[in-house]
Order: structure tokens, then C-alpha cells, then sequence
């Protein structure tokens, strides 16, 4: 009699966790496409406001937007992409490490490819906190015409608090994420079900035909309108890249039970009220809802943008730390704010950065009106690099031939290029402030991974093989003097000598009782198990190498790991009997290095900005001995 209850204590407590991630993911996961609504059909219907707008255009575009969601976000995202995981991990740099541990011939096709979509995901990570929050506020203008004044100073109020508080962690706000945007999405649900009688030709929407129409019928008008209906799906790239955090099940089920429902209630709702009442065209989302709800819902959309906003922060801080990882950036300090949860990180040089390209953003533009026009580039950008690298994960990974990979993918990315071609017509309007900011991610990551790979083959020059070493250590006639203890040398080639184990020869004379080369590998994986986190490899009675490997997900924590290793029987070692030598190099700029003069500088400002190696391998710093060396670069 204890068994069924024994097995429905555990399904329960399955289905209490299920809930859990599925509020979760709805929170997080869901915030910035929550927020669409808020302006996407204002601004696709703006082109057609001064001649009037015809029940034709309002039943195609409605369609074409509902149609939009369930082609981008339905089959490529919730369908296809979330099975496309590195280890339960997703979003472009995941996908980049899956496709470059699987193939070699297109490694740089996939580099540049990773760099395009990484850099056009921050510059979505700017435009996103200050359009939807201004998105929000907007709608006090509709209580009473005095707030107009103070809709950019509580904007920017919002974003000096919101980017404060990262230091502090989001665990504890992240529990009010889930509830608070179920509320916004039930909401927007009702406000669209209450208006969808006012015309029921609304309904014929639902036929993707009207949205064909549309294509072929609104002219050069409808192409500028397309750059419009795309902010329908901006933040459908938050389902990939936070698939780790939440698991595909539950971002699914979220999507089909609740998300995707509320958004097309609310834009058909949204399309009845503008054929009912063409007056409403200049804010159609907040005319939604009657008098009496127009100040909670206000709160509530601030609360919703705010929460999308976060969302986006976090994936931010997400893609900089992979990025570090894989080689893409310089080592940056990351702070970890939960214990029991490594992906709430806090990575204040890409703070800074948000919160000031967010300003800018706020009062440069002056309203959600001007900003719409320099959304959506970024993110087609993105969603264009994501189905470019489908295909080869489709190839690798599925082993699916090249015309099968193709006449899937092939209709998928000429819809979402067309949609690029409609926004990149936003250029002059302020679309150019996305393509500025990711060129200039892009040239930060591109010169970081040019000018570190110079920098090996500049070092790899002098380099003597570590074996040859210990031959001639051993032979020496005249070793130098044995100090007791464990010396620990850093280095990134195990089978080379550590130019820094070369200098404390040569400048001090001695050499310790233990000498161990470690090596710290970032795996393609996102996470290493403790019982694949070392390999040692005895040399000889005084060397031995260690490696240690860390997911790229993970933080390379050299202290706690030695302490795994520890454990086995292959290094023996006291932590206060050890010191840890680095190697800290001064860069000279030498013009014959390969890389123009403008690069060369740029590299060596970012080795700069880069945190101290013991603290970025979790070093004890009371034992850790720098030695310096000047190297042109």
C-alpha cells in the first residue's frame, strides 16, 4: 500500500518542478516577445495612416503577423531549433562549439558566422530595455496628457535601477518573473477576446492567404511595413539561447498552451478594434482596455517590459561569458550571484556597456516611435545566422544530404531575408545603429581572436619541447638548487616548456621538489563532470602535467578543482607548500606583425581591460608568483 503512494509523491514532485520551469521560462523566456504587442501592429500600420486603412491591409497584416509567429517561432524555434542542443545548451555560440567540434572544413564560414549573430544578439540587448520600457511608459499619456514630460526621465530612471541591481543577483527577483508575466499574458488575452466582436471578419486572418495577399498586393509600402510585422517575433531567439536554464519540454509547453494564444488573441483583437474604430490606429493596444483598466495595465506593461528587459541583460551576460571561453573576448571578471545556480552571472564590463549604449539609445530617439525604426535589424540578422548554421547542423549532426538540408531550410531563410531586406531599408531611419553596434562587437571579437592567434605563432617561435628540457635538466652537470614544495606553471601548450618555469631558472637558480605543467582546457560541452575534470601525466620523477577541463559554461576554477585532484593518487600536493607561477606579458605594437596598425592597438587595449589570471582561474592569491616579459606583437 506505501508503493503508489511512494510513486505519486515523486510524480508530484516532478509535476511541482515541471511548474515551477514552465512559470519559469514563461518569465523569462517569454518577456521580450510578451512586449511586442505593445507597438509591433502600431508601427506596421503607421505607412498606411494618412490615407486611411482599408479592412483589406488590417485582415492581411493581422494575418501575416499570426502566420509570422507560426512560421518563425512555432516550426523553426519551439519545433526544430530547441532539439538542435550541445548538451541541453542552446543559443548561437552553443550551436558554433557543437558545429566546429563536428566539422572542420567550414570553420571559418562558422566562426564569422557565430561573431555576426553574438554581436547582433547585444545590440538587440540595447535596443530592447529602452524601446519596450518607452513602449510602457507611453501609455500614461493615455491617463492623463501631464505625464508626457516624464516619460524619459522615469525611462531612464528605470534602466539606472534595473542595471544597478545586477551586482545583487536576480534569484530572488526572478520568482516574481514567472507569476507576473502569466498576468500580463492572461491580460493581453482578455483585452484581445473582448474586442475580437467588434468586426468577426478579423477572423479571417486565420487564412494564410490574406497574408500572401498582402505580400503581393501592398507595393513598395507593404515591403517597409514587412520591416514592421517582424517585431512580432523579436525575442524569439531568447527560446534557443535559454534552453539550458529552463529544458525544451517546458518552453514548449509554455509556448502552446499560453504564449502563443495570448499574442494572437491580442493582435486580432487588436485588428477588430481598428476596423471598428479607425480613431484608435495611434495607440490600438492600450485602447484595448476599458477606462477603469487603463492605469493597472500601464503598471503591468512596465513590469513586463522591465522583466523582458532583464531577460535580455541575462542573455547578454550568458553569450560574454561563452564568448570568453571559447576565445572570442579577453578574460572578463564575472561575478557568480547564487550558489547553487551557475547561470545567474554578473559580468560588470558588459553592464557598463548596456547601460550606456541603453542610454543613448533613450534620449537620442525620444520615443518607442523613432526607436521602432532601428529595431528589428539585429534581429533578423540574428535569426538569418541561425538558419545559415541549421544547415550545417543539419548535415553534421542529422547526417541529412545537402539538397534535403536545403529544400527545408531554403523557403524558412528566403521568408526571413525578405524580412531583412524590409528592415535593412530602416538603415537611414536609425536602423543603422544596430549595424554599427554589432560591426563593432564584431571587430572587438574578430581582433581579439586574430591577435591572440598571432600572438601563439610569435610565441611558439622560441618555444623549447618540454621533453627536451627534462633530457637536458636531467644531464645537466649543474642543475640548479631543489627547493622543497609544488610549483604549478600555466601554460596553454602542454608540450612546450612554460616560458615563465624558463625565467625562474634563469633569474632565481632553482627549481622545486614537484613540478607540475598545468594546462586549463574549455571544452565544446557546456559542462565538464568532476570525473572528467583532470587528467595527470607523470614525465618523470620532479615534472608531470596536469590538465584540467572546464565546459564553457562553466567557471575554470583552478583551486577547486586541484582539490578533486587531490583526491587521486596521481599528484600528492599542500595548498600552502604550492605556488603557482604566471606569466604576465607587456605587448609592444610592432608593425610587422601581420596586423594593421588599427588593430594591433585595439588588441593591446583589450589585453587591458582583461581581469588578473589568478583571479580569473580562482587562484589563492597569497601563492601565486608573476613573472614579466615584454613581447612585440
Amino acid at each position: 500500500m506505501h508503493a503508489p503512494k511512494g510513486i505519486s509523491s515523486e510524480q508530484s514532485s516532478e509535476t511541482r518542478k515541471f511548474l515551477v520551469l514552465l512559470v519559469g521560462s514563461i518569465g523569462v523566456v517569454y518577456g521580450d516577445i510578451g512586449t511586442s504587442p505593445l507597438y509591433a501592429f502600431r508601427e506596421a500600420l503607421r505607412p498606411f495612416s494618412e490615407d486611411g486603412v482599408q479592412q483589406p491591409e488590417v485582415i492581411g497584416l493581422i494575418s501575416l503577423m499570426v502566420w509570422t509567429l507560426t512560421i518563425i517561432v512555432t516550426f523553426k524555434y519551439v519545433l526544430f531549433l530547441l532539439r538542435a542542443d550541445n548538451d541541453g545548451e542552446g543559443g548561437t555560440l552553443s550551436l558554433l562549439a557543437l558545429l566546429m567540434k563536428q566539422t572542420g572544413n567550414y570553420m571559418p564560414i562558422l566562426f564569422f558566422a557565430g561573431l555576426i549573430g553574438s554581436a547582433l544578439f547585444i545590440g538587440d540587448a540595447m535596443i530592447t530595455p529602452a524601446l519596450s520600457v518607452m513602449s510602457a511608459l507611453e501609455g500614461m499619456k493615455l491617463v492623463t496628457p501631464a505625464f508626457s514630460n516624464y516619460v524619459l526621465p522615469l525611462a531612464a530612471a528605470i534602466m539606472v535601477a534595473l542595471f544597478a541591481v545586477q551586482s545583487k543577483g536576480t534569484g530572488a527577483v526572478a520568482k516574481f518573473f514567472g507569476p507576473i508575466t502569466v498576468v500580463w499574458f492572461l491580460a493581453m488575452a482578455w483585452g484581445g477576446l473582448i474586442h475580437i466582436g467588434d468586426d468577426w471578419t478579423i477572423l479571417e486572418a486565420l487564412n494564410p492567404l490574406n497574408a500572401l495577399w498582402f505580400i503581393t498586393h501592398a507595393g513598395w509600402a507593404g515591403l517597409i511595413v514587412l520591416g514592421a510585422v517582424f517585431l512580432t517575433v523579436t525575442g524569439a531567439e531568447a527560446l534557443y539561447a535559454d534552453l539550458g536554464h529552463f529544458g525544451r519540454k517546458p518552453i514548449s509547453v509554455a509556448w502552446f498552451i499560453l504564449v502563443f494564444p495570448a499574442l494572437a488573441l491580442n493582435y486580432l483583437g487588436q485588428g477588430a478594434l481598428v476596423l471598428s474604430h479607425p480613431e484608435t490606429i495611434h495607440n490600438p493596444f492600450y485602447l484595448l482596455y476599458p477606462e477603469w483598466a487603463l492605469l493597472p495595465m500601464v503598471i503591468l506593461a512596465t513590469m513586463a517590459t522591465i522583466i523582458a528587459s532583464q531577460a535580455v541583460i541575462t542573455g547578454a551576460f550568458s553569450l560574454a561569458r561563452q564568448a570568453v571561453h571559447l576565445g572570442f573576448l579577453p578574460r572578463l571578471l564575472i561575478t557568480f550571484t547564487s550558489e547553487t545556480n551557475t547561470g545567474q552571472i554578473y559580468v560588470p564590463a558588459v553592464n557598463a556597456l548596456l547601460f550606456v549604449g541603453v542610454i543613448v539609445l533613450i534620449f537620442s530617439f525620444g520615443d518607442s516611435e523613432s526607436l521602432a525604426t532601428a529595431y528589428g535589424i539585429s534581429v533578423t540578422g540574428a535569426m538569418v545566422v541561425t538558419t545559415l548554421m541549421s544547415f550545417q547542423y543539419l548535415r553534421s549532426a542529422l547526417g541529412w544530404s545537402a539538397l534535403a538540408a536545403a529544400s527545408v531550410l531554403l523557403p524558412l531563410l528566403a521568408l526571413e531575408s525578405i524580412f531583412l531586406a524590409a528592415n535593412l531599408l530602416k538603415v537611414h531611419d536609425g536602423g543603422w545603429v544596430p549595424v554599427m553596434l554589432a560591426f563593432a562587437i564584431i571587430m572587438i571579437m574578430w581582433t581579439w581572436t586574430r591577435g591572440s592567434r598571432v600572438l601563439r605563432e610569435k610565441t611558439a617561435r622560441n618555444d623549447l619541447p618540454l621533453e627536451t628540457f627534462i633530457r637536458s635538466f636531467e644531464k645537466s652537470a649543474h642543475p640548479p638548487a631543489t627547493v622543497p614544495g609544488t610549483a604549478v606553471f600555466l601554460t596553454s601548450h602542454d608540450d612546450k616548456t612554460p616560458a615563465v618555469l624558463l625565467h625562474n631558472i634563469k633569474h632565481n637558480h632553482v627549481l622545486h621538489q614537484k613540478n607540475v605543467i598545468l594546462t586549463v582546457r574549455t571544452s565544446d560541452k557546456p559542462y565538464v563532470p568532476d570525473d572528467h575534470r583532470a587528467t595527470i601525466t607523470p614525465i618523470s620523477d620532479r615534472f608531470s602535467k596536469l590538465e584540467l577541463c572546464f565546459g564553457f559554461m562553466e567557471p575554470p576554477n583552478v583551486s577547486k578543482a586541484l582539490a578533486i585532484c587531490k583526491k587521486r593518487s596521481g599528484l600528492k600536493f599542500e595548498i600552502m607548500n604550492t605556488s603557482f607561477y604566471l606569466g604576465r606579458r607587456t605587448l609592444v605594437g610592432d608593425p610587422n606583425s601581420g596586423l594593421p596598425r588599427w588593430q594591433d592597438r585595439l588588441y593591446i587595449a583589450l589585453t587591458a581591460i582583461g581581469i588578473d589570471p589568478s583571479d580569473y582561474f580562482g587562484l589563492p592569491a597569497n601563492r601565486v608568483v608573476e613573472i614579466g616579459e615584454r613581447t612585440r606583437i
